[in-house]
């Protein structure tokens, strides 16, 4: 049966109670509705049957983000896997939890691709992160979070459950230009955006990062396609890096 006495504020607060008993360090509420037209997923009609998703984010390891010097590290990697795998496992029990309660619930992989390799997910957890107020799109297209900045990684649950949809935030980078500094691709073009971008090619010069993202591959430890040197820069959340770290600007 369905939890038909309780109203959508009701349900809002005990799944998101729910997600933080869980580990979830922020959650936020995505209206579907504006992101199915245009976003692309796999399948072509994932978000169908769903309305709303769920938002959940977990910090990087502080200390392995603010330790990358130029290249990914080995322990930033195994990082960035352990997380997704925290993240994966979280977003199951939210299922179940929705389920129980009468409900539709799919989890999205926290780093299934839409091609094998690439680099677009099957759903867009960033898209759904912005709706649901957890952060804004960074000039370098990463989410950009008030409390960590850009060092969390993303899962979404979607669901037909009647839940409060949160909203946008502002988007705060202004004219900060740390990011567009340290990429080591020079693929970042400085462009700021009110809520996002019309095209990823617009803030992003995609075969620069890619062709430069390729040979991390090759590196042992690392084998995988990201850089990440403009996460550490970032100003949002940065002096939480530099204390969880034990380090000094």
């Amino acid at each position: 049966m369905k939890s038909k006495n309780k109203q959508p504020a009701g349900l809002t607060s005990d799944i998101k109670k729910f997600c933080i008993q869980k580990g979830a360090a922020i959650v936020g509420i995505a209206d579907l509705g504006p992101l199915k037209e245009g976003l692309k997923t796999d399948p072509p009609d994932l978000l169908q049957h769903y309305t709303v998703a769920v938002s959940i984010a977990l910090p990087l390891d502080m200390r392995s983000v603010a330790a990358m010097r130029g290249e990914p590290t080995p322990a930033y990697a195994t990082d960035c896997r352990d997380i997704n795998a925290k993240l994966n496992a979280m977003t199951e029990d939210i299922v179940q939890r929705i389920k129980s309660l009468g409900y539709r619930a799919e989890a999205v992989p926290a780093s299934k691709k839409l091609v094998e390799g690439g680099t677009e997910g099957s759903v867009s957890h960033k898209a759904i992160a912005i709706m649901a107020g957890l952060g804004w799109q960074g000039k370098s297209l990463l989410l950009v979070t008030p409390q960590y900045g850009p060092r969390v990684r993303l899962s979404s649950v979607l669901t037909d459950m009647p839940l409060k949809t949160d909203s946008p935030v502002k988007n705060r980078c202004g004219n900060c230009t740390k990011c567009t500094e340290a990429c080591p691709a020079g693929a970042i073009r400085n462009v700021n955006t009110d809520f996002h971008y019309t095209s990823r090619d617009e803030a992003l010069d995609l075969d620069k990062c890619h062709k430069n993202t390729l040979r991390y591959m090759e590196v042992p430890g690392v084998e995988y396609t990201f850089c990440g040197q403009c996460i550490p820069v970032c100003p949002r959340g940065r002096k939480l890096m530099l204390r969880e770290a034990g380090l000094k600007e």
